[in-house]
């Protein structure tokens, strides 16, 4: 079985560096998860007026409101199937910024061909995800067309969302990955930042996700 990210990026995956290729290439099939460990050269909010509301955020462990350098963090990566037969990536990254742990989970499933990826422990918010491969073989990820799950799907404007890019890398002079990851708002400018280098391990996983890995609820809508 293909993952996710190679059905949905079809040959535009074999552009991918092979360390790429490995990382986002586990499908629940596999038998494997992915473990890593690294720092963020920075992460957090540089927006001090939008702290208030990912205090909110991150009490549903979807977004956080701490701004700092040399912020040590691990991510796990758990290929399954969703509660709704779709095939998904379930994602939980810990952050230790001192004073503070924040928690950032989400879902990516894979549903016609379109990834979607839910946000937070109860998964209210999702995004469309598109990926691609640039010309020396990075990924790059784009997450658009923000809708929050709050009893009715409620898609917001584009003036009122914002969007995220992501970039990963196989850095080969370090040996390690190399990721760098902006929110941007049209109006507001940066709102969420997080850039550093992790090292990667594949351990054995039967497929069940973790008691810590589990949403307090699904969301099937798109």
């Amino acid at each position: 079985m293909a993952s996710i990210y190679q059905d949905a990026m079809g040959s535009d995956f074999g552009r991918l560096q092979p360390e790429l290729r490995e990382y986002f290439g586990l499908s629940a099939e596999s038998g494997l998860s992915g473990h890593g460990r690294g720092i963020f050269d920075v992460a957090g909010c540089p927006a001090w007026f939008a702290r208030p509301a990912f205090r909110l955020t991150a009490l549903e462990n979807a977004f956080f409101p701490e701004y700092n350098s040399n912020v040590p963090f691990t991510i796990s990566n758990y290929p399954h199937v969703d509660p709704f037969g779709r095939p998904a990536l379930t994602a939980r990254r810990e952050l230790d910024f001192g004073t503070t742990r924040r928690v950032f989970e989400d879902t990516t499933s894979l549903q016609d061909g379109v990834l979607t990826d839910y946000v937070g422990r109860h998964r209210r918010m999702a995004t469309l995800l598109t990926c691609s491969a640039t010309d020396d073989g990075h990924i790059r990820m784009v997450s658009s067309r923000t809708r929050v799950f709050a009893g009715l799907r409620l898609p917001l404007p584009d003036a009122l969302g914002a969007l995220a890019y992501v970039e990963q890398w196989w850095d080969e002079a370090a040996g390690e990955f190399r990721i760098s990851t902006r929110v941007v708002h049209r109006q507001l400018g940066t709102l969420l930042v997080y850039a550093g280098r992790f090292g990667y391990v594949l351990e054995e996983f039967d497929g069940v996700l973790p008691a810590e890995a589990n949403p307090r609820r699904w969301e099937r809508r798109v």
